[in-house]
This record gives structure tokens, C-alpha cells and sequence, in this order.
């Protein structure tokens, strides 16, 4: 349940979509219930594309069954999830859980925004979300066992989450069993995860390296081992998982996002920050764009990233670029206010 992204103000978040430090950003996955409408499916592409304001604009333009229909609270949950802004997410979310209770995908966002809440909320109520969070997950799961990211999300609350609130690494190794007959690279990374809470480390990097080998698309779990490393400040090893996880992304049309992921690893490293720029307009230039990776995140990082370069041209348009797709997106906002201060 953690994705950190590094350099902004994600990077405190504990918590996120399959969340671990660049935490490979999973494949997008299929917009619950009926999606052929055009306006739902227009805006389900906008948001894939990372244009967050055009998505609102045609969520809020819908005739009113399709307005209020559980697949456009479920779209609006998730366009105010890469916005950041966690308490209208939420809310969309449990809009759409109310009106079809029976869609494990739902649940599943809505316990996102939930752990979201929690992690910027009042300790007197982070404690009561966070249980909300895991029983939206358990649902998610019980509505649809065979739900791969919702058993991954479960895994990792338990795995992260004190007892008290429902969390433990023995549930957590229940679930990566019950992953182990699902998805194999899954299962692998939850396994790093409670070795790394049990401060095993060589199993941790051995059940990465596993992820790696078990998975179709391995781009993503080259990554998420390069993040390992950067936790432990294993240079080498990271700059090379980085490298490889670039590789596997060049060889796999499905994976562009995970250029987004390696990116964000070397930025919080404060390594290559020339690689990072590569790898970021290589992926804002492939056909793969997704929700996962949101485009104006990465022009904000580039903004960022030109400004240390000493380009406040080049800064000033990749500002302007994420906030043409995303006005209301508070850390574009906030860069606006810092190239200008120092221009």
C-alpha cells in the first residue's frame, strides 16, 4: 500500500496505491462495471492519460443517471486520488460503495482513500480510519478472492499496520499464500515486506530478486529491488536495478510506467539526476501513460529536477505543463510559487 514518490510532497506519504517506495506502480487496472459509455470511458482516458482537470470537466458534464452513477463516484475518487486530495476522494469512494456494494474494486478505493486519511489525520483518528481502511480491504477481497491488487493492498496493511488496528506479519503470510496461487511476483514482494518488518534483510532482497524472476512483466520488480536498495543506501546495486528495471521497460509495451517508478527512485536518492530526466520524457512520450504514473507528477519532478540543472526556462514550462492537466494539483501550485520566488 505505499508508492512514495520521492521529491514531493508524496514522498511522506506512508501509504498509497500498492504502496511501497516507488513501489511499482501497478498495471492500471480495468474500470469496474461498464465503462463502453462514452462519456465514462472518456474520462476514464483522461485520467489514465493524466489529465486530471479534463476527466473532472467530463465527469461533471454527465447527464444526471450518469453523473451519479457508481462507476462516476468511483472515476471522480480516483481523479481526486492523484490529486491528493484524500478526504473528497474518500468520500467519492463511499459514494460508489453505497451504490453498487457487490464491486470488490470499489472497496478497494475506497480503502485506499481511507489509509490515505489516516496518514495525514489526527492520531485520535487515524486510529479509527485505519481500521475502516483494513475492513474495506477485507471486503474487496471477499467480494473477489481472486483480486490481485486487493490481496497485495490487505497483505501489506497487515504486514505494515500495529496489532492494534488489526494489522500482523501472520496475517500478512496468510495472504501471501493465498497470492502464491494468483500472482507469483505478488506474493514474492509481500514475502520482502515481512522480512524487512522482521529486519531480514538477505530474505527480503532474496524474495525481490524472486518477484523479478516470477514476473511478466519484471520492469516493475527491478524497481521496486532498486528501492530496496536505495533504502539501505546501496548504491551500486540501486543505480544497476535501475538500469536493468529501464531495460526490461524498453523490451515491454505494457511497462512504460515503471520508468515513472525508477525515476522517482534515483530523485529520492539524490543520484543520476540525469537519468531520471531521461527516463521521465521517456515515459511522458510513451504510449503508456497511466493513473499509476500520473503525467503532471512527472512534469512537476522535471520542473524540479531542470531548476537544479539551473534551466528555469525549461522549469517554467514543465510547471506549466502540469498544471495545464492538473490546476487544482497543490504541489504544481506550490512549484509555481518557488520558480517564480527565485527566477
Amino acid at each position: 500500500m505505499k508508492r512514495e514518490m520521492a521529491i514531493n510532497c508524496v514522498v511522506a506519504r506512508r501509504r498509497q496505491l500498492l504502496w511501497a517506495l516507488v513501489a511499482l506502480a501497478v498495471p492500471a487496472s480495468a474500470v469496474p462495471g461498464n465503462a463502453g459509455r462514452s462519456g465514462l470511458a472518456e474520462a476514464d482516458a483522461a485520467l489514465q492519460a493524466g489529465r486530471a482537470d479534463a476527466a473532472m470537466t467530463i465527469l461533471n458534464g454527465l447527464p444526471g443517471p450518469e453523473a451519479n452513477s457508481a462507476l462516476a463516484h468511483n472515476l471522480r475518487c480516483r481523479v481526486l486520488f492523484v490529486l491528493e486530495q484524500w478526504n473528497d476522494a474518500a468520500n467519492e469512494c463511499q459514494q460508489a460503495v453505497s451504490l453498487e456494494p457487490q464491486v470488490s474494486m470499489y472497496h478497494l478505493w475506497l480503502g485506499r482513500g481511507l489509509g490515505q486519511k489516516a496518514d495525514v489525520a489526527p492520531f485520535w483518528q487515524a486510529y479509527g480510519l485505519a481500521k475502516r481502511a483494513r475492513m474495506e480491504f477485507e471486503q474487496a477481497v471477499a467480494l473477489d478472492p481472486r483480486n490481485a491488487e486487493a490481496l497485495a493492498d490487505l497483505g501489506e496493511f497487515y504486514e505494515e499496520a500495529p496489532g492494534v488496528v488489526g494489522g500482523g506479519t501472520a496475517k500478512a503470510q496468510g495472504v501471501a499464500e493465498r497470492l502464491d496461487r494468483i500472482d507469483a511476483a505478488r506474493a514474492h514482494e509481500l514475502r520482502a515486506g515481512i522480512a524487512q518488518e522482521n529486519r531480514d534483510f538477505d530474505t527480503a532482497e532474496r524474495e525481490l530478486r524472486a518477484a523479478v524472476a516470477a514476473s511478466p512483466h519484471p520492469a516493475f520488480q527491478w524497481m521496486r529491488l532498486a528501492s530496496f536498495y536505495r533504502k539501505y543506501k546501496k548504491w551500486p546495486a540501486m543505480e544497476s536495478a535501475v538500469e536493468s528495471g529501464r531495460a526490461a521497460a524498453g523490451r515491454d509495451a505494457r511497462a512504460g510506467v515503471a520508468l515513472f517508478n525508477g525515476a522517482s527512485v534515483l530523485i529520492a536518492a539524490q543520484r543520476n539526476p540525469a537519468l531520471a530526466i531521461r527516463m521521465l520524457r521517456d515515459y511522458l512520450a510513451s504510449p503508456t501513460q497511466t493513473e499509476e504514473g500520473p503525467t503532471f507528477v512527472a512534469h512537476v519532478w522535471l520542473a524540479r529536477l531542470e531548476k537544479q540543472a539551473g534551466d528555469s526556462a525549461a522549469a517554467g514550462r514543465e510547471r506549466d505543463a502540469a498544471l495545464a492537466e492538473a490546476s487544482t494539483y497543490k504541489p504544481a501550485r506550490d512549484l509555481n510559487l518557488q520558480l517564480d520566488a527565485h527566477s
